[in-house]
C-alpha cells in the first residue's frame, strides 16, 4: 500500500469519531487533522453500503485537502429489523433541522425492535467501513464488524451514537460503560484499523 505520510485528514464532522481515529493512530506517528478543521465540506452519502460511503467521503476530503483523507462509515444493523439502521444509522437521530439526538435515535430502534415482536430477538452488529484516498485517485477499503445485542435502558456516560444500547458477544457493559480502551480492543472500528494496520506493514 502507498505511504501515508505524516498528515492524513479525517473525513468526518463527528467529534466522538475524530478522538476515537485519533487514539487509534496515535501509535503510528500520524498526525490527524479533522474535516471540520479544514473548512472541508460533508458530501451527501449517497452509497448503498458502508464502504461505499466512505469511499466518497475519503475521495472528496482527499481531492480538496491535496492530503491523503481516511473516511469512516459505520452504523448498527439489527437483526429484527431487516439490517437497519444500517447505512442511514445517523440519519435516524435527525430531526426536521437536521440535528442529531442519539437519544432519539436509540427510542426509535427499541420501540421497531419491541414492535417487531418477543420472537425476533435483540441480535445486532456494528459495522466500519475505512476508506484511505490519496490526491491522485488510488485507494483502499477495509471492513469490520462486532457481534452482539441491544438492551434497554441504555447505560454508560462513555463513548457515542448507539453505544449505550450495545453490548459486544463476551461482554456485560455496554459499549458506552466501557473503558475507551476496552472498547477499542474490541470494537468494529479496532477491527477494520486492525486490516489498515496490516495494509501499512
Amino acid at each position: 500500500m502507498k505511504a501515508i505520510g505524516p498528515r492524513l485528514v479525517i473525513a468526518t464532522h463527528n467529534a466522538g469519531k475524530l478522538r476515537e481515529i485519533r487514539d487509534l493512530l496515535a501509535p503510528h506517528g500520524i498526525e490527524c487533522v479533522g474535516a471540520a478543521e479544514l473548512d472541508l465540506p460533508e458530501p451527501e452519502e449517497t452509497g448503498v453500503t458502508f464502504v461505499d460511503n466512505a469511499e466518497l467521503k475519503a475521495r472528496a476530503s482527499a481531492d480538496l485537502s491535496g492530503l491523503p483523507a481516511l473516511a469512516d462509515d459505520s452504523g448498527l444493523s439489527v437483526d429484527a429489523l431487516h439490517g437497519r439502521p444500517g447505512i442511514h444509522s445517523a440519519r435516524w437521530s435527525e430531526d426536521e433541522s437536521g440535528t442529531r439526538d442519539f437519544g432519539r435515535a436509540m427510542q426509535r430502534v427499541w420501540t421497531e425492535v419491541e414492535a417487531a415482536g418477543p420472537d425476533t430477538g435483540h441480535d445486532a452488529h456494528f459495522v466500519c467501513a475505512l476508506s484511505l484516498a490519496w490526491p491522485d485517485g488510488a485507494i483502499e477499503s477495509f471492513e469490520g464488524k462486532v457481534h452482539g445485542t441491544l438492551v434497554w435502558p441504555p447505560r454508560g456516560a462513555n463513548g457515542f451514537g448507539y453505544d449505550p444500547m450495545f453490548v459486544a458477544v463476551g461482554m456485560d457493559q455496554t459499549f458506552a460503560e466501557l473503558d475507551p480502551a476496552d472498547k477499542h480492543a474490541i470494537s468494529h472500528r479496532a477491527a477494520a484499523f486492525s486490516k489498515l494496520v496490516a495494509a501499512l506493514g
